[in-house]
């Protein structure tokens, strides 16, 4: 039987880009991953598919499993021979039991390692613009916990040795007995104007911050409604929030950004999206799949030497032909004297991955452009022309070639289908709503109408360029931002320049 192994690793405070490269790679080798609840739900999709996946969250008064048989269940998936990661909020070590943990995969005799993460109790305060050290400030950090063991007889916490301490003290998982807590420290001398901090959903587009001093703060977080998961930062440094509160300013700070492309196009925009602030995720609208009639397809890249031109006017036909082209033959120089033309600079891109040069691109990044690009070079009369595109696809462009004498044979290379109603980022949507969704094409903008999703008051649409624009108004959709320059990054540029004309 192969050894197994546990990796107890930290998951971070919450931003998916916080998570250790090693915590990823253990992810993406894992065969069993247990989770908490402050676990970002991003870092389940870099486990292979087939790994199995257990929740194990604690919140107040609700335990999915309790701490035995967490522990239970490490050691019977490591003993088995699987490779386990036990994903913990913030950091295993750091009130995260992680070292109890570790101590019974010990006393069991199953290899275990920890994989230290970025504590919110760091973490939250930085994205909150409050530096725990300031050689100006403070040159010493207290962390404490103000969650302890119930079954405990009273109170461990050494009020009168927290107040004493110099510099900033930083208080974990306490929020609902912050007024018992403050008393304390308030009894013990600490001084009543002392800044205090309260961050909730540190490190995500959810963020809160409140600011109050020790002897209103309590008062402040009841009448606000704050609630956990939050981080209590107390001392000076509190004050220099106002000068360095940088991701709470971000442009798109606390919107919450639906993206409808499909699972694997999605990553990109998302994480543009994500760098402004946005609390941005994927809602594949469609799926990509081969094209229904393979022989024909293959036979039309086999033969892709004798076209004078291939024109690809999307990312997923691109990719859909070279991955048949090198299934065919091992060398880009096998397709011969045939010229590319492509649609868009992210198309472009892709072509170029597989070593080959795009000769035209025209400068609007629409079908009928690149007629016009075409004939800057050269007459398309009598031309052979390949031109693989969707199954379904608008024949525009077919049709205008062929109407000026350019013979034209379209292959389908892919299809799209709908995307199911049970997808994760679809039933977030549902739940949660959103500020703006975004369509990146016809189809992602057709299937999101099919699925008659329940619209959120206000919500805004975003669409890539005018084609799309004008499917969403044939289906009655209004179009809020159009980007001017027809790609992922023309989009975002669209979208926070939208936001930032709205704010006073």
């Amino acid at each position: 039987m192969t050894e197994g192994i546990c990796y107890l690793v930290g998951a971070g405070p919450g931003d998916p880009l916080l998570m250790t490269v090693k915590g990823r790679q253990c992810l993406e080798r894992a065969g069993a991953v247990v989770y908490d609840s402050l676990c970002n739900p991003v870092f389940l999709e870099w486990a292979p598919p087939e790994a199995e996946r257990i929740y194990a969250g604690k919140k107040a008064g609700a335990h999915a499993l309790t701490q035995s048989e967490i522990n239970g269940l490490l050691i019977k998936k490591t003993r088995a021979g699987m490779t386990v990661v036990r994903l913990k909020g913030g950091d295993p070590c750091l009130f995260g039991r992680g070292g109890e943990e570790a101590s019974e995969l010990a006393d069991a005799g199953c290899a275990f390692e920890i994989v230290p993460g970025v504590s919110s109790a760091i973490a939250g305060p930085a994205y909150a613009g409050i530096p725990l050290t300031h050689r100006s400030h403070n040159t010493m950090l207290t962390i404490f916990t103000g969650h302890e063991d119930p079954a405990k007889h009273g109170s461990s916490l050494d009020f009168s040795s927290i107040a004493k301490a110099p510099g900033t003290k930083v208080m974990l998982m306490g929020v609902e007995r912050l007024g018992p807590i403050t008393e304390g420290l308030l009894s013990a001398g600490m001084a009543p104007n002392l800044p205090v901090a309260l961050v909730r959903q540190a490190t995500t587009p959810r963020q809160e911050t409140l600011v109050g001093t020790l002897s209103d703060i309590a008062q402040k977080a009841r009448e606000a409604g704050f609630q956990a998961p939050a981080v209590a930062v107390f001392g000076e440094a509190v004050a220099l929030r106002e000068k360095l509160n940088w991701f709470e300013s971000l442009p798109l700070f606390g919107k919450r950004i639906a993206v409808t492309r499909t699972q694997c196009q999605s990553g990109g925009l998302v994480t543009k999206l994500r760098e402004l602030g946005a609390d941005a995720f994927a809602m594949p609208m469609i799926r990509i799949e081969p094209a229904p009639d393979k022989r024909a397809f293959y036979e039309a890249v086999a033969y892709s030497h004798g076209y004078d031109w291939i024109i690809f006017t999307s990312v997923n036909a691109a990719d859909a032909f070279f991955r048949a082209f090198f299934e065919i033959y091992k060398d880009a120089r096998d397709i011969g004297p045939a010229r590319i033309a492509a649609i868009g600079p992210a198309t472009a891109t892709k072509v170029r991955e597989f070593h080959l040069q795009v000769e035209v691109q025209p400068e609007k990044h629409v079908a009928e452009e690149i007629i016009k690009a075409l004939e800057k070079e050269t007459s398309v009369e009598n031309l052979k022309i390949l031109l693989p595109c969707a199954e379904g696809a608008r024949d525009v462009l077919s049709a205008e070639l062929t109407r000026r004498g350019a013979i034209v044979d379209d292959v389908t290379a892919y299809r799209t289908v709908t995307a199911g109603g049970d997808d994760p980022g679809i039933r977030r949507f549902r739940d949660e709503g959103a500020d703006l969704v975004t369509f990146t094409s016809s189809s992602t903008a057709e299937n999101f109408h099919a699925l008659n999703l329940p619209v959120p008051p206000g919500l805004r649409r975003a669409s890539i360029g005018p084609v799309t624009s004008q499917t969403m108004k044939s289906l009655g959709m209004a179009v809020d931002v159009e980007a001017r320059v027809h790609d992922i990054p023309g989009l975002v540029t669209a979208i926070a320049d939208f936001y930032a004309k709205l704010r006073p």
